[in-house]
């Protein structure tokens, strides 16, 4: 049985059923559904964040856990990992999105473009707005993944210096230089742009400290679209109120939804989105096209896997 709670359109239930009709799907409409089907699924579907370590104890016959999304810090590794599940995601496929998020967020602040939104709305003809360019400028992406590898790409129509740190510091496409994390503070004061596409783990929390917001210029632009614990709120908000950094666009944060009263909210140099940048018309059918090709890896034992996980360190 393949178990799917993460819900999907009734028209995608009526295609995975006509492509594998050899297959019984259930999909779980609530909670209840959900504890009812367990103990009978193989397989299940889910976008990460529903499943709890009692869940997994309680799925006998569970063999595969595929998850429709990139984030797994909230699974419960320990017991997945006691029972031998295999575990697949979706990394990769907001690709397009999140790249055009985070070259559209940095032109527009360069660009003025709330400046040029508020004169809009009151009727102000300012032609003193200070617009910049990003072109020819250095732009440092930590976490040149899948993500981070398609934001390089599109920067290089900008001409503009690509620079990529990783744990591995291993080559990557598009970026003209590539480091270790441990490298991290001598490539820092070349940087106008950081963008963060980090995920969640122990090696990331808090990586971002005052020490490396004092190394950047003071017209550099910090952009989270990765996880929010990369960087502690307290420490973000004094670089912005200090002026070590220009601006910070941030669509993660510690905790979400950031609360009304969160001091972000107003500060003029913080740009904030809902955690919206991997959003997209085509995410569904992008990652059932995943599960699809891992569903006939799983039942034929040909191929590869796509986004096998190691349990062990959760990503």
């Amino acid at each position: 049985m393949i178990l799917f709670t993460a819900k999907i359109s009734a028209k995608h239930h009526e295609t995975l059923r006509a492509n594998h009709s050899d297959q019984e799907f259930i999909f779980a409409e609530n909670r209840d559904e959900v504890k009812e089907h367990l103990p009978q699924a193989e397989i299940v579907v889910t976008f990460g964040e529903d499943l709890q370590g009692a869940d997994i104890e309680e799925a006998k016959q569970l063999k595969w856990i595929m998850v429709v999304s990139a984030g797994l810090d909230q699974m419960p590794f320990e017991e997945i990992e006691k029972k031998g599940i295999l575990v697949t995601n979706v990394r990769g496929i907001h690709r397009v999105p999140m790249a055009e998020y985070a070259i559209s967020m940095l032109l527009q602040v360069c660009r003025q473009a709330k400046v040029l939104i508020q004169n809009e709305k009151q009727h102000d003809w300012n032609p003193r707005v200070k617009m910049q360019e990003i072109t020819g400028k250095t732009m440092l992406i930590a976490g040149p993944g899948a993500i981070g590898q398609e934001v390089a790409r599109l920067a290089k129509a900008f001409r503009i210096k690509t620079v990529g740190v990783s744990k591995s510091g291993r080559v990557v496409e598009y970026f003209d230089e590539n480091h270790t994390t441990d490298d991290l503070e001598n490539v820092l004061p070349e940087a106008d742009m950081v963008v963060s596409v980090l995920p969640s783990t122990e090696e990331t929390r808090g990586l971002f400290t005052e020490k490396h917001f004092n190394l950047l210029p003071d017209n550099a632009i910090f952009l989270n679209m990765g996880r929010g614990d990369v960087v502690k709120s307290e420490v973000l908000l004094e670089a912005i109120r200090q002026g070590e950094i220009a601006h910070a666009v941030l669509d993660v944060f510690e905790e979400e939804p950031l609360p009304a009263d969160h001091p972000f909210w107003q500060e003029e140099n913080i740009t904030i989105t809902p955690h919206i940048s991997g959003q997209s018309a085509h995410y569904i059918p992008r990652a059932l096209e995943i599960f699809e090709h891992n569903l006939k890896v799983y039942q034929t034992d040909q191929g590869d896997h796509i986004n096998l996980i190691d349990v062990r360190r959760g990503y």
